[in-house]
């Protein structure tokens, strides 16, 4: 078999087109998308050289977004639609969707249009040179204030340089994953999921292609200034201990603030240099120290909690509905039989 070496020093061993390719699409409130999502949908599978699957998992919507999805699968078998019993949250519903994603390769993206679908033919390609992971990388982000896109830029540089330095700049979760990536992903059960860092942490064979991100065709975004500030947050306490050792060098600063207002007040006795009357000296410090403490202390009950709630073990989502699913239908369990064979 002729075998290629990707520049991660990883042998790639060409494989087929895929048998069938699964589209996995999380939706929230997205009623106004969801018309032009089918059409274009329809368009692009009609132009796909293999068997097609579209996965659909409802957080929890609470428009007309459910019922929209159900009348699109009742016509289309092709259409699998994963209701949730309430909102769960953006990675929840993707991990979802990969749980009940069928095909040989599966393609994960969002339900406004930003990524387009012609990018993936060249995923696709990529995946028949034997890469497991190509995940779309973003050269330009229309429709999006200069604001965001700073704090985007940012936010994946500082991940890379201090939490996790294989973390691909400028990517979203708009990615295409091989069946036996796929089964090495599924065994990652933990609550608070990152699924970008997770990809890039099992490791496999991985490369980007570069595209142009369009406007949102319809709607408004659903990751608001909070949510994206917990997002990241998350992304940092998953994979790093760094804040906790940051709490560490804040107290060793504020510890050395210390020393040096002691070194000044027994200088000024010895001195007898002249001395504002009054405790504010002490009281900064004091503030200060209680500050940094109270700080510290957050930053640990961060991870205790995060222990805590992987500690309930409780499922990721709940499932209500399901449809042109088999019953008890999930890949989970047969990719991780799959993934131990491997």
């Amino acid at each position: 078999m002729n075998m290629l070496r990707n520049p991660n020093s990883c042998l790639l061993r060409p494989r087929p087109y895929p048998a069938q390719l699964s589209l996995v699409i999380p939706v929230y409130n997205e009623e106004s998308v969801v018309p032009f999502l089918r059409g274009a949908l329809e368009q692009f599978v009609a132009e796909l050289g293999c068997e097609s699957e579209i996965v659909l998992v409802n957080d929890g919507s609470t428009d007309a977004t459910l019922q929209l999805i159900l009348d699109w699968a009742e016509r289309d078998t092709r259409v699998k639609v994963i209701n949730f019993s309430r909102n769960f949250g953006h990675q929840m519903a993707c991990t979802a969707g990969l749980d009940y994603a069928s095909g040989d390769a599966i393609v994960l993206l969002d339900a406004d249009l930003q990524d387009p679908f012609n990018v993936i033919h060249r995923m696709l390609e990529r995946y028949c040179e034997g890469y497991d992971v190509v995940y779309g990388q973003r050269e330009t982000r229309q429709g999006e204030t200069w604001f965001k896109r700073f704090t985007a830029w940012s936010f994946y540089r500082l991940m890379q340089a201090y939490v996790h330095k294989d973390l691909p700049v400028d990517t979203g979760d708009f990615r295409l994953l091989s069946r036996s990536c796929l089964a090495a992903l599924q065994q990652m059960r933990e609550t608070h999921r990152f699924l970008r860092g997770m990809v890039a942490w099992v490791g496999f064979p991985q490369i980007g292609v570069r595209y142009q991100r369009s406007p949102r065709v319809a709607g408004s975004t659903k990751y608001t200034l909070s949510k994206m500030l917990r997002f990241a947050w998350t992304a940092a306490t998953s994979f790093s201990v760094l804040p906790l050792k940051a709490s560490m060098l804040i107290g060793v600063i504020v510890t050395m603030m210390g020393l040096a207002e002691g070194i000044h007040a027994l200088l000024a006795k010895i001195c007898h240099w002249y001395v504002v009357p009054g405790w504010s000296s002490l009281t900064v410090l004091i503030s200060i120290i209680g500050g940094t403490t109270l700080m510290s202390i957050g930053v640990l009950g961060e991870y205790i909690g995060k222990l805590y709630e992987q500690s309930k073990n409780r499922p990721l989502y709940v499932v209500s509905q399901t449809v042109n699913v088999s019953p008890g239908k999930s890949t989970r369990e047969e990719s991780r039989i799959e993934a131990v064979k491997n």
